[in-house]
């Protein structure tokens, strides 16, 4: 879009997107100016260290860590854990509407030997 300034000068205005975030968990409050949609993580201290969401301004849910309850097996190395050393499987959000998840799947590694 480009803004006439009557004296044959063009002026092309940006278009500022402001997104403002909350953590429901630890608090923190923050604000993007990506105009792609998009959503803000950040390493949350009330979710014992995880990557965690944040939640658009005046949008109510809840954002929980879900441990790991399987048996690890050859996995002990490939999880993920939290600050606690604890394994973790997933962070849910839920909302009126629906779930978001965020699974923490093994890596997978391989092994070659010469034949």
């Amino acid at each position: 879009m480009t803004i006439s300034l009557g004296n044959g000068a063009a002026h092309n205005p940006m278009i500022l997107v402001t997104h403002e975030w909350y953590c429901p968990n630890c608090h923190l409050e923050d604000m993007t100016h990506e105009p792609r949609p998009h959503t803000r993580f950040h390493t949350c201290p009330a979710l014992r260290g995880l990557t965690a969401p944040m939640l658009p301004k005046g949008v109510a849910a809840k954002v929980e860590a879900k441990d790991r309850e399987d048996y690890e097996g050859d996995d002990t190395g490939h999880t993920t854990l939290d600050e606690n050393g604890r394994p973790v499987m997933s962070v849910v959000t839920t909302r009126d509407n629906g779930q978001d998840a965020i699974v923490f799947a093994p890596t997978a590694t391989a092994r070659a030997e010469e034949l």
